[in-house]
């Protein structure tokens, strides 16, 4: 299933990605730095989806509380629990 995120304390303005039985596909930010976002997206393809909430969760960005890896794992989070019904 795919899920757009209109994103909040970020650069980027809205993210996207794909939901396949708990893998995840297609990563993709709109805005902000565009090498870094291109990273992460790459990294994050084809993981499951619970592993990738594990490992960026928490992770701030200089003196922001929230980062592009976080709010990608709560958006993953909360995408998980919809898709699990």
């Amino acid at each position: 299933m795919e899920h757009t995120v209109e994103a909040e304390g970020i650069c980027p303005e809205v993210f996207s990605f794909t939901l396949e039985d708990g893998v995840l596909r297609g990563v993709n930010f709109q805005g902000g730095c565009s090498g870094n976002l291109q990273g992460l997206s790459r990294l994050v393809e084809g993981r499951d989806a619970r592993e990738v909430v594990r490992i960026l969760s928490g992770i701030s960005c200089g003196e922001n509380p929230t980062s592009c890896p976080n709010e990608l794992a709560k958006a993953l989070a909360r995408a998980l629990e919809k898709e699990a019904g």
